[in-house]
């Protein structure tokens, strides 16, 4: 009794979460051909997409139930355990592939721990409470159950997109490219970069002096005075040695949504379909998610940083919310442009 205490409500609030969120972005899939949100937890590339859906959708369905009611009949508790473990089979492949793809030099990460390993944990926890209702041993109940059944559902809000700004925001993606897109930040109004916006230009700069790419675009809104953020992004990379011609700008980035909607029809004109996308880790993410709304995959490089921006806790707490907030948000570029702090 004493480990199901604890372990069970855990169980299910993960079990809550997990299945909710799969689910929806079943749904959201219905209605929005490009909208594919159940890759930001498992990858089920290697079947048919049709037997992709009908697996997520089981295990889905299966996690609800398991949340709301963990007995039930026993056939459903072998359907869940069988439709879980698949799962965590599959999570735990993922977990490889990174690890070799981390050793092979295809990608580079500050944080070598794939998010794919933590949905095994996570799946694994659930999994275990599953057998441990299975074997008959009573379920916790009662306030305290339901308050830790709750509490875990959204600590898994939170935790989610934390785990993402550091499992995939540390990650650098970077790959040959047709185009380079870097999101702006603070300008003073000297015209002089933030030390962020600085890091994502030299980065980006980087980038076109190894030869990833041949097009850097510059985006982002006005800056603190007359020079706005692109102009002042494009100084910095004449400076740095990148050409003229190499350059384009986007006045139009005031937030994430704008400069992925400006970005596309450059993409669609020129013929580009290979894009990496420059910004801070913890805004990473939202850059992914974002462009992956509008159809387009890219390959995210964080922004290689002087030194650790003081501000950095408000800055991810910010965009817990706003990844949230763009999740739900499923055509960004129809919507208004709200004023994004230009901090960073």
């Amino acid at each position: 009794m004493s480990r199901s205490i604890l372990l069970i409500p855990l169980a299910r609030g993960l079990a809550l979460f997990l299945g909710a969120f799969s689910v929806l972005n079943l749904l959201l899939g219905v209605t929005h051909r490009h909208f594919d949100a159940n890759l930001w937890w498992i990858d089920l590339s290697v079947v048919p997409p049709w037997l992709a859906e009908i697996l997520l959708l089981l295990a889905g369905m299966m996690l609800l139930a398991y949340a709301l009611r963990p007995h039930g009949r026993r056939w459903r508790a072998w359907m869940s355990q069988a439709s879980v473990g698949t799962l965590l089979i599959v999570a735990l492949i993922n977990a490889g592939r990174f690890f070799l793809l981390l050793e092979s030099g295809g990608i580079v990460s500050e944080f070598p721990v794939p998010f794919s390993l933590l949905v095994a944990i996570v799946l694994g926890v659930i999994l275990l409470g599953m057998r441990i209702s299975l074997s008959g041993q009573t379920t916790p109940t009662g306030r305290l159950a339901g308050m830790m059944l709750a509490g875990t559902a959204l600590a898994c809000l939170l935790l989610f997109p934390l785990a993402q700004m550091f499992c995939f925001g540390l990650t650098d993606y970077r790959r040959q490219a047709d185009v380079i897109v870097v999101f702006g930040a603070r300008v003073y109004a000297d015209g002089t970069l933030s030390t962020a916006v600085g890091d994502r230009v030299r980065t980006a700069c980087e980038l076109y002096h190894q030869g990833f790419a041949g097009t850097v675009i510059f985006s982002g809104g006005p800056g603190d005075g007359p020079i706005s953020e692109p102009s002042a992004m494009r100084q910095a990379a004449l400076d740095m040695g990148v050409p003229d011609s190499a350059i384009i700008l986007d006045d139009g980035g005031l937030n994430t949504a704008a400069t992925v909607t400006d970005t596309l029809p450059l993409f669609t004109s020129h013929g580009w379909h290979r894009v990496l996308a420059v910004s801070h880790s913890y805004h990473l993410p939202r850059v992914k998610l974002t462009y992956q709304h509008a159809g387009v995959d890219v390959f995210t490089v964080p922004a290689r940083q002087s030194y650790i921006l003081s501000q950095t806790p408000h800055l991810i707490a910010r965009e817990i919310v706003a990844l949230w907030a763009y999740y739900l948000q499923l055509h960004p570029e129809n919507r208004p442009r709200p004023a994004i702090p230009r901090s960073a």
